[in-house]
């Protein structure tokens, strides 16, 4: 086994696994995970930079991380960033804080390679026979693969909880007007990630990353967030767009007092629930397979 640490950063919240990994069966003991809502997309789909406070916020995050990596000895480490620095025009600043802090040149991937980690780390523990449609709903964008054993095709598009909320939400909770403008968004995402994923044919719907377990630890009515019970759980159709109403229907307070939704997702969780309700209303599926397991998990094995 060998001991590696993995951060994933993303549009609103930057992730690290600390994990032993065995290189050629891809077992994976998990020693450390965590996540922060540090928002570093904030402002770029309007701006195209990254903003001072968002690069603090992450650098803080990225400090606490350095620690517990020290702490448990990983002998090697990959930092992955996503779709908020690939479009920002100032991503030099971003790249020279975190070799300062870290020691290691963050990897801004593309959407591809995105698609390709998520849908390792989502399916590494499915050992089904049929073809899974793996859907990662992120802050900037949301990645389309399907494959079984292997990625067969991807896509990823720029709809994501963040950019849609910063888009087109200017009212508590979204006018009927806010929430439409969104989902057409979604439709033409969908469209154009039809082109190259066949996204209606998959036989297993799997939803990753926190809009999604958010949606399902609403549904399955948890008093707090548990990981174990959202890993793996099947949310029915209909609970999303129960789900997805319930939030389309509340304030901010009303969000907020709600114990699974981390405060760091309050704003931006209705985009997110649209997103995931178009998506399983386009695919036809009946359930999401909701999954812990993501980029994250593919990150980490990518190093061992």
């Amino acid at each position: 086994m060998t001991r590696v640490a993995g951060i994933d950063c993303g549009t609103n919240s930057i992730r690290l696994l600390v994990a032993d990994v065995h290189p050629e069966t891809g077992d994976l003991v998990e020693l450390d995970r965590r996540m922060t809502i540090v928002r570093l997309g904030q402002g770029v789909d309007r701006t195209g930079r990254l903003a001072p406070e968002a690069l603090e916020r992450t650098f803080a995050a990225c400090r606490e991380y350095a620690e517990v990596i020290r702490e448990l000895g990983a002998e090697r480490l990959r930092f992955v960033a996503t779709s908020a620095s690939r479009d920002a025009e100032n991503r030099d600043e971003f790249v020279n804080g975190v070799v300062e802090i870290l020691g290691v040149e963050p990897e801004v991937i593309t959407g591809d390679q995105e698609a390709e980690f998520s849908f390792t780390g989502a399916t590494g523990e499915l050992h089904g026979t049929e073809t899974y449609l793996v859907v990662d709903i992120g802050g900037g964008s949301t990645e389309f693969v399907t494959g079984n054993r292997h990625v067969e095709a991807a896509r990823s598009v720029d709809i994501g909880c963040v950019r849609l909320t910063e888009r087109h939400v200017r009212h508590d909770p979204p006018t009927a007007e806010e929430a439409e403008a969104i989902r057409a968004d979604v439709r033409a995402a969908l469209d154009l990630a039809a082109e190259t994923v066949p996204i209606a044919t998959a036989g297993t719907l799997v939803g990753l990353a926190g809009s999604v377990t958010t949606v399902a630890a609403i549904a399955l009515g948890l008093p707090e967030y548990d990981s174990e019970k959202i890993h793996h759980a099947r949310i029915s159709a209909a609970q999303v767009a129960e789900v997805t109403e319930r939030l389309l229907a509340s304030t901010h307070d009303e969000r907020a007092a709600i114990p699974v939704i981390h405060p760091g997702r309050v704003d931006v969780i209705i985009a997110g629930a649209l997103v995931l309700r178009e998506i399983v209303e386009r695919v036809g599926a009946s359930e999401v397979v909701v999954s812990e397991h993501d980029i994250l998990d593919g990150i980490a094995l990518s190093v061992a």
